[in-house]
């Protein structure tokens, strides 16, 4: 699949090239993200968290009992910001810790039954947030669009689902590799 196979949108076919100024490839990528995760932002903001409680909470339905060092390592977020995150998701009453049967020094973590609830609303707005941001894309256009963007990101060695910005939390500024705000994946 080449980027030659990716159909215009209705109102820039017969366009030709892009006009000078509106920035590559990779601009256009970065200018979309960072809207993307402003939106995002403001959507899981309506729900009473940000971006990257609400990425902690899906990481935590997707393999329920795991431990916060390997919640730290699957995200590449500091040890010691899992736990500000989880302390904070446990007083809301989303995530309990649970004493690891299989090692007694380490905390399992699961979603509460108010954090499934609040974990369903999540995938609600990110439903919304996808139609948003692809709205006016075809079906095949997204599935092709999607496929493009796995594949940049497989190169990339990027972590399917982790936003890259967790890593950058709680570091000083510049010691990251993030380059923004992580949001989580719909």
């Amino acid at each position: 699949m080449d980027s030659a196979s990716i159909s215009p949108l209705p109102e820039q076919a017969g366009r030709g090239p892009r006009p000078p100024g509106t920035g590559g490839v990779a601009f256009l990528l970065a200018q979309l993200g960072a809207y993307a995760a402003e939106r995002f932002a403001e959507r899981v903001a309506a729900l009473g968290l940000n971006p990257p409680q609400a990425g902690i909470l899906r990481a935590i339905a997707a393999a329920p009992g795991r431990s916060q060092q390997a919640l730290s390592e699957q995200l590449g977020l500091l040890p010691s910001r899992v736990v500000a995150f989880v302390d904070l998701l446990e007083e809301r009453g989303y995530v309990e810790r649970r004493r690891n049967p299989g090692d007694r020094r380490l905390h399992a973590l699961y979603l509460t039954d108010h954090g499934q609830q609040l974990l369903a609303e999540i995938g609600q707005a990110g439903r919304a947030h996808e139609e948003e941001i692809t709205g006016g894309l075809s079906a095949g256009q997204r599935d092709e669009l999607a496929a493009l963007l796995q594949a940049l990101a497989a190169r990339h060695g990027l972590t399917p689902g982790v936003h890259p910005g967790y890593r950058s939390l709680g570091r000083p500024s510049g010691t990251g590799t993030g380059t923004g705000p992580p949001e989580a994946a719909p």
